[in-house]
């Protein structure tokens, strides 16, 4: 196996999360590359990085950890009397009233329980790379379920509709608000819509490595394009959505789109949920702690009809409490296709970030237990 070695710092007490990760890399493909920063209790304390073409400063799609960011956006918008996460979406977007979805509420969007997965026919890659285009093919779907009798993951679609609401209520787009009110402020590392400036630092995404016969098992047991799942991760359309062209391409970079658009480095990921809780570089936090408390919620548990196990969901954020159990109950955050995972836990101090360039075979990432648990460790012994 190909030796990698890893660069950056662990501050004291953290040589443990060093370890670790330098294990993780040892068994990856060392061209992939990965990323991981954290922060505890204010400051700083791991910021390391390894593989081919990959630095500290290395941009890529991190795909649904986009969704971290997006409900940044909503909950900053909660918080200031802007948005209200139970009117219906229809009193500011009226056309989504069509087919049954009059009652949806924000709060049903947020918390995967309105039905609106996808849309009969599908999405093309073209289409998903622009929120008000998905927007408008929702806005005439009928749900796939009843509104809020059971919860399913839209992974490509369900924060085109938080941003037409936001759009409608705000004047501004999703990514317009994250820019000027969190990305720019906080000096992050995380896009919404990735300048031409930037590209220079983007290192694309690559698929998974597996044998033909490894593939051929695989996808002989995924469920139809026109299943649950299949709907719910754009497997509907002609062709089958490829997950990483869609996001290696410069117009969904370019466009960010909310549900799975963005693209960042470890850093970026970590920093967000750091200003998010704490504030950093002597910036406040972004969100106070009622409205910290209340989008960490849970929300959403038991059995997703898209993801089944791997649902658990608060408000917009995944339930990390539930995903890793030596956290705190109100943890949360988002991960991404690709292996890209990010998190806060409030009551022991730790801002999560990871990346990396290559997907895992069968999106299986169990090196994220084993940081986490790491990173648990140290936070809570310093």
């Amino acid at each position: 196996m190909m030796r990698t070695d890893v660069h950056g710092t662990a501050a004291d007490g953290f040589e443990e999360v060093h370890r670790e990760f330098a294990a993780v890399v040892a068994e990856q493909d060392g061209q992939a590359g990965s990323q991981l920063a954290v922060w505890a209790h204010g400051r700083q304390v791991v910021d390391l990085w390894a593989g081919q073409e990959v630095s500290g400063d290395t941009l890529t799609g991190v795909y649904s950890s986009t969704k971290g960011a997006a409900t940044l956006v909503v909950a900053l918008l909660v918080q200031e009397g802007i948005l209200d996460l139970d009117q219906a979406v229809a009193r500011h977007w009226p056309e989504f009233a069509a087919a049954g979805k009059d009652a949806i509420t924000l709060r049903d969007v947020l918390t995967h329980r309105s039905g609106v997965i996808g849309v009969d026919g599908g999405l093309t890659a073209a289409e998903l790379a622009d929120d008000q285009v998905i927007a408008a093919r929702l806005a005439v779907q009928r749900p796939y379920w009843k509104p809020g009798s059971a919860y399913g993951y839209g992974g490509f679609v369900t924060f085109a509709v938080v941003n037409e609401v936001v759009r409608r209520v705000s004047g501004q787009s999703l990514q317009q608000v994250y820019e000027e009110r969190i990305r720019a402020p906080y000096g992050l590392d995380l896009y919404l819509g990735l300048p031409e400036a930037e590209e220079g630092r983007f290192q694309p995404i690559r698929w998974w490595l597996a044998t033909p016969e490894q593939e051929a098992a695989f996808w002989a047991n995924v469920p139809g394009p026109h299943s649950v799942m299949g709907i719910g991760y754009g497997l509907n359309s002609t062709p089958p959505l490829d997950q990483v062209a869609f996001v290696n391409d410069r117009a969904v970079r370019a466009n960010g789109p909310a549900s799975a658009g963005g693209v960042g480095s470890a850093r970026g990921l970590a920093g967000l949920y750091a200003a998010a809780v704490w504030g950093i570089d002597g910036q406040p936090p972004l969100l106070k702690p009622d409205t910290v408390a209340e989008f960490a919620q849970l929300h959403s548990t038991g059995g997703d009809l898209v993801r089944g196990d791997q649902g658990n969901y608060a408000l917009g954020f995944q339930a990390k409490g539930l995903r890793y159990p030596f956290l705190s109950a109100n943890a949360f955050g988002h991960d991404g296709s690709a292996g890209s995972e990010a998190f806060a836990d409030p009551r022991s101090g730790i801002a999560f970030g990871y990346t990396r360039r290559r997907f895992g075979f069968g999106w299986s990432y169990p090196e994220h237990d084993r940081l986490a648990a790491a990173v648990h460790r140290a936070t809570t012994a310093s």
